[in-house]
């Protein structure tokens, strides 16, 4: 991804939190000429048995993530394949009339993460299901009501054979916070106050992350 160097992460915890934030991932991988490359959109978490530090173009971290079986991509996946994972956070269009200056030019606002890194499909019904259970505690505790699986793994057992677990072996990322930089301290105030004026959650998380910039 081209990232200009005014629109780079103040620091590494800005590409973290958006795919702590965002975790439905565009998981892309190269296909044939005649197909064209693979794009599906996934569910990915950190894994939780790795306990290193986020470096700080997030090498070395370990993410899981999972996919149908059925899907082409996963049966023209393979392991030891480099692949991109895309996280998208929060975006939103900026009209020329917030500028209150011309000329001006229309532009979109917008967050995001690419991390680039080597495939490891996961084998075994077990350690399928260990990453389905994994998935479900990570986002229960940061987006859900603290659900108790105990009672669905039996279900969970009949559906896992048609689930296809991979880990994720990251090699480096890219983050792009386009967030009004090239302009004037006084129409990026403009703009942030305009977004966090919207009602649209996505344009107010945009604002809060604007108002966080040094």
């Amino acid at each position: 991804m081209f990232v200009p160097s005014q629109y780079r992460q103040p620091d590494s915890s800005w590409m973290i939190d958006l795919i702590h934030g965002n975790p439905l991932a565009l998981f892309v991988s190269n296909g044939t000429e005649e197909a064209g490359p693979f794009a599906t959109h996934l569910p990915v978490i950190r894994d939780p048995e790795w306990s290193g530090e986020w470096s700080e173009d997030l090498a070395g971290a370990r993410l899981l993530g999972h996919m149908n079986r059925a899907n082409p991509h996963w049966k023209a996946l393979e392991s030891g394949s480099v692949n991109l994972l895309t996280f998208t956070g929060p975006h939103g269009y900026v009209s020329p009339t917030v500028y209150d200056v011309t000329p001006a030019a229309p532009t979109w606002n917008f967050t995001s993460v690419h991390v680039h890194g080597v495939v490891e499909k996961i084998e075994g019904i077990e350690n399928t299901l260990a990453v389905v259970k994994a998935t479900v505690r990570a986002y229960e505790s940061a987006f859900g009501d603290g659900w108790d699986m105990s009672e669905s793994l039996e279900y969970f057992r009949k559906i896992v054979p048609a689930v296809g677990a991979f880990q994720f072996r990251v090699t480096g990322a890219e983050g792009m916070f386009k967030l009004s930089q090239e302009q004037p301290d006084e129409v990026q105030e403009r703009v942030r106050r305009s977004f966090g004026g919207r009602e649209c959650t996505r344009h107010q998380a945009t604002a809060s992350l604007m108002s966080k910039l040094p």
